[in-house]
């Protein structure tokens, strides 16, 4: 098979701030495999938490380390190119990509989209939640009515752990509260909370009739996770502490689910092996986004129907995404009937 890797720069029509820091724009890695006539796509975004950062220069670099290796398999031959990518210890997104891409191929090789290819149900994917970063609370108002006017919205998930404090934190979101008082809020702390602050804060959104609180805690932090479960009277989801099928059983005592990312996960692969890992072990699913574009979220969107609750919106604020995918329809993100991802370039970028 033949690999080609290109970057791509993806812009944000608003800028997203979460316990970590801004957001305005990224630039991805466009990864295509070609075989017997077939160009099977995908992709790899950046990310960091914590000390863990995989830069757009370190995924491509891995890439094209590897590529003169992946070139002499087929896409068909799975086993030993999942053997070749684990062996060189390639960052999760650069897995990812590849992964994707061989999925896309396949696809389009037996002519299904991949959710039909697994025999799964797109009538039983959830609504999305759309994201309303760390802001003032009239900056947080302001977001919440621009998704409103975009679409058909039925969840909104607030980011959450603002380094002003708890107070700033409360008066935000009795804000977006204020401004959307029929839609369902999920809360997202991405680390920025201490103990003490976690437990009191679960507490307080209790009473709001928030449905789950996602990383109440830092990374490297999870040892504190059972205090904060058993505080707490709403489900706790983990995120930054769980990148892979591995992560999970240590950490299935203390939490009620897991937020699955293409990204973090290394692909489709491993995103599947977390669910049913996940659900072994009694385990809520969640797929989320990076700075994704509609390229990797119509990727997740493919397993969807496995989910409990979906955080695909990323592309969504892009105002120069280069595809086209699944669709969003009543507030939920649902996948096409093309093969493979179903994904396709926009005319108007060149």
């Amino acid at each position: 098979m033949h690999i080609d890797v290109e970057t791509f720069t993806v812009n944000k029509r608003f800028p997203l701030t979460i316990s970590r820091g801004t957001t305005a724009h990224t630039e991805n890695i466009w990864v295509k495999i070609q075989a017997d006539g077939i160009e099977g796509w995908g992709e790899a975004s950046p990310f960091g938490v914590g000390n863990h950062r995989q830069s757009t220069l370190i995924i491509k670099d891995s890439l094209q380390q590897i590529i003169p290796t992946l070139q002499s398999f087929h896409p068909l031959q799975r086993q030993q190119i999942e053997q070749v990518v684990g062996g060189e210890k390639l960052p999760s997104a650069a897995i990812a990509a590849v992964d994707m891409a061989m999925y896309d191929w396949l696809g389009k090789r037996v002519g299904l989209p991949l959710w039909q290819m697994w025999g799964l149900d797109k009538n039983a994917i959830a609504p999305i939640s759309v994201t309303i970063g760390i802001n003032t609370p009239e900056g947080a108002r302001e977001r919440v009515r621009n998704w409103l006017e975009f679409a058909d919205i039925q969840i909104l998930k607030v980011k959450l752990g603002s380094p002003d404090g708890i107070a700033a934190d409360q008066m935000m979101l009795q804000a977006v509260r204020e401004e959307a008082p029929t839609l369902e809020v999920y809360i997202d702390a991405n680390g920025g909370w201490n103990v003490e602050n976690a437990i009191a804060m679960c507490r307080w959104l209790a009473d709001l009739g928030i449905k789950y609180v996602e990383q109440p805690l830092p990374r490297g932090e999870e040892q504190h996770l059972k205090s904060v479960k058993q505080s707490s009277p709403l489900p706790i989801f983990v995120d930054e502490s769980c990148f892979h099928s591995q992560d999970i059983p240590q950490l299935a005592d203390y939490i009620d689910g897991v937020n699955i990312k293409l990204m973090k996960s290394g692909g489709l692969t491993e995103a599947m092996g977390m669910v049913h890992t996940a659900r072994a072990h009694g385990l809520q699913v969640m797929f989320g986004c990076y700075s994704d574009s509609t390229l990797a979220n119509t990727a997740a969107v493919q397993l969807a129907p496995l989910a409990d609750y979906l955080d695909l919106d990323s592309h969504l604020n892009l105002i120069d995404d280069p595809f086209t995918g699944a669709t969003l329809e009543k507030g939920r993100l649902l996948p096409n009937n093309l093969p493979g991802l179903g994904v396709q370039k926009r005319a108007s970028i060149t």
